[in-house]
């Protein structure tokens, strides 16, 4: 009968380090299983001893679990870096007008600009926005033919509060843009605790450098109001 039992308290007090690397040089978990190796050949059944070839499949098993770890640690430190240099490249950027790709705008007394595009032509293209009570808010476009579209929600006009509201478009049956782009001034960027690059703009909230489709740099007060 196979014994692999052992003293692992032992092991692990007199055997290794605070810091994951046994005294021998190997990492704990390969000198652990160096130590069950050993105890399974001492163990074995002289008339039945255990294939050699198993013994191999099993280091050869915890060098490619090794490796993994080791793998996904480093790409975990360069994911991190390169986040860091995302943040400073992208730095460059606050103060600068961005579109983002999005559903949800934040009124807050300024007109709020955007474009989509029509895959088709339509008689009655509008710009719906939804409230957090339900209440909808047209800014009819009319005929619009096919290609970009562009637009600009007054909230004065319409007599908005400020809140946050949804944002899509009406086209019609059968026409359906891929998505709105809306711009906004790009005021912040920071690393989230949970990883990855937060982006701040003004009348969208926090989105994502994914979320980005375009950069505008600086509109003056002539190209805003035209």
């Amino acid at each position: 009968m196979l014994d692999t039992t052992m003293n692992t308290g032992a092991a692990s007090g007199n055997g290794s380090s605070g810091d994951g690397v046994a005294k021998n040089g190997m990492s704990v978990p390969q000198d652990m299983f160096i130590r069950l190796l050993v105890a399974q050949v001492r163990n074995q059944d002289p008339l039945e001893p255990k294939d050699p070839s198993e013994f191999v499949s099993q280091l050869a098993t915890l060098s490619q679990t090794e490796a993994l770890q080791t793998l996904v640690s480093q790409n975990n430190g360069t994911a991190a870096m390169l986040d860091s240099m995302q943040v400073l490249s992208l730095g460059g950027q606050v103060g600068n007008t961005v579109a983002v790709r999005t559903s949800r705008i934040d009124i807050e007394g300024n007109p709020v600009s955007g474009s989509f595009v029509l895959d088709a032509s339509t008689q009655t293209a509008a710009v719906v926005l939804t409230g957090a009570d339900g209440s909808k808010h047209r800014v009819e476009l009319g005929p619009r033919s096919a290609g970009p579209v562009d637009f600009t929600v007054d909230p004065a006009a319409l007599g908005l509060p400020d809140g946050k509201y949804t944002i899509a478009v009406d086209a019609g049956e059968g026409v359906t843009p891929p998505g709105i782009d809306v711009r906004g001034v790009l005021t912040g960027i920071r690393l989230s605790p949970t990883g990855g690059v937060q982006m701040k703009v003004a009348g969208i909230g926090e989105v994502t450098p994914a979320e980005i489709t375009g950069f505008f740099g600086r509109e003056t007060a002539s190209s805003s109001n035209g």
